[in-house]
């Protein structure tokens, strides 16, 4: 019998409340938006519905503007994996703004894929005012 293929989603995308990922609990959808003023704290990204993923390896990537180490080089785009936990699944993918917000400011995108085929990514402005 054939494999039945994953049907993703993206249910929200933007602004959220602040999210521990500590918690089974996504962040609260606060604002539907991919312009972003970069303020410490302010917490963004997108939650993915997922269904039929069950045990897949869900790969993400937040490729950011030019975040810089503490020796002042860029630092490559955050990413991993994750296997899906259930048949019906939502998953958060998201970063939060921090000191110094000079090397946050630009394009960010935000990438999920399974079995290498991107599923969903969005791209996010982020601007000081």
């Amino acid at each position: 019998m054939a494999k039945r293929k994953a049907e993703v989603t993206m249910r929200t995308f933007g602004i959220y409340s602040h999210w521990d990922p500590q918690s089974k609990e996504l962040p609260a959808f606060r604002e539907s938006t991919t312009r972003i003023e970069a303020i410490v704290g302010v917490e963004f990204g997108f939650v993915i519905h997922l269904e039929g993923a069950k045990n897949q390896l869900l790969q993400y990537c937040i490729d950011h503007p030019g975040i810089l180490d503490a020796d002042g080089n860029r630092r490559p785009p955050f990413d991993g994996s994750i296997y899906v936990k259930q048949n019906v699944w939502n998953f958060y993918l998201g970063d939060t703004i921090w000191e110094p917000i000079k090397d946050k400011v630009g394009n960010w995108h935000l990438s999920a894929s399974l079995d290498g085929k991107v599923v969903a990514e969005k791209t996010f402005e982020l601007f000081e005012r």
